[in-house]
Order: C-alpha cells, then sequence, then structure tokens
C-alpha cells in the first residue's frame, strides 16, 4: 500500500517524536535542582598604579593589580544533564562617573570528571582589571563575587551566582614600583 520512502518517513518522524519526548524529559529532571554552592574568595594583595591606555586614548586610567584565594566545591553541580561548567570572577564597584562597574578577573573551564574541588592560593587575575578612568584609587567597596554558567546536555544555559563574596578597598595612593 505505502511505498518505501513513505513508510521510512513515518520511522524518522516517529523515532524523532519520541527524542524530542525523552530529551524534554532529560530538561524537565534537572530544571529544578539548586546549583548554588558556598564560596569563600579573599584578596592577597591590591594595588594600584596610573598608567597610560595604549588600545584606546593614550589617557591615564587606573589599572589594578589582585591576587586572590578561592575555595569552593563545586562537587555536587554535576549530575548526568551538566557537561561542563563555565566559572567567572567579577568586580563590581561604583565610581562618580558610572553607578555599577562589573570587571571580569578570571575565569576556568571545568569539565565533567575534572577535578571539581577548587582551592587556589595567590592567583593572579587573568585579565586586566582596568577602570575608563581614576575609578580605583581610593575606592573603598569593590566586590569580587564568583559565578558560573551550566552548559547542559539539554535544557537552558542558567547564570547562577555563589553564595558567599568579597569586599575589599583599594589603596588611597598610586603604587609607583615595578611588579
Amino acid at each position: 500500500m505505502h511505498s518505501a520512502l513513505q513508510r521510512g518517513n513515518a520511522i524518522f518522524a516517529y523515532t524523532l517524536s519520541v527524542l524530542s519526548f525523552l530529551t524534554f524529559c532529560c530538561f524537565a529532571s534537572t530544571v529544578f535542582l539548586d546549583y548554588t554552592t558556598g564560596t569563600d574568595i579573599k584578596t592577597v594583595t591590591v594595588l594600584v598604579k596610573n598608567v597610560p591606555d595604549y588600545s584606546a586614548s593614550r589617557e591615564k586610567n587606573d589599572l589594578g593589580f589582585i591576587t586572590f584565594d578561592l575555595k569552593t566545591d563545586l562537587s555536587h553541580l554535576f549530575n548526568w544533564n551538566v557537561k561542563q561548567l563555565f566559572l567567572y570572577l567579577t568586580a563590581e564597584y561604583t565610581t562618580p562617573s558610572n553607578e555599577l562597574n562589573q570587571v571580569v578577573l578570571w575565569d576556568k573551564i571545568v569539565l565533567r570528571g575534572e577535578k571539581t574541588v577548587l582551592d587556589f592560593k595567590n592567583m593572579h587575575t587573568k585579565y586586566y582589571f582596568w577602570d575608563d578612568g581614576n575609578g580605583l584609587k581610593g575606592n573603598k567597596n569593590v566586590t569580587l563575587t564568583l559565578s558560573w554558567n551550566i552548559i547542559p546536555n539539554a535544557g537552558f544555559l542558567p547564570n547562577i551566582f555563589g553564595t558567599g563574596s568579597h569586599s575589599f578597598k583599594f589603596p588611597a595612593e598610586y603604587t609607583t614600583s615595578r611588579m
């Protein structure tokens, strides 16, 4: 009655319907899990310099130098629907010219099966801590926060903020020595 092409099309459509339903079940089984965890962040050294930014306008801008300690346990975040985590450390602060400044200072990808208990000591930032003016010198409320994106097998990409942050202040004078 039906040709081989019609039968193949029916089998293919049925298979795609079943796979779509199973993928949705995979997503639904992990969507309501709690992906937050505690983080312990401390700054070790904090310096600020006023140096020319040759990539933009050659004006002198503030450049912050930070070393930090980071400790967290990410093991309970992994389940059968999590392929990897994208971790990033951000600094948030206010200046007279900008109400909110956010700078990503460090990031790391943690794959399933890798070491999930992180205990870093005296880590340097991976990216420069530039301010678009002179807002770092003497800034008394800079907050470091660890956040992560969960890369799932199926579902959406949640952006999770770790519980626990660290606030510090920059020195009131520029550092003149070389690092």
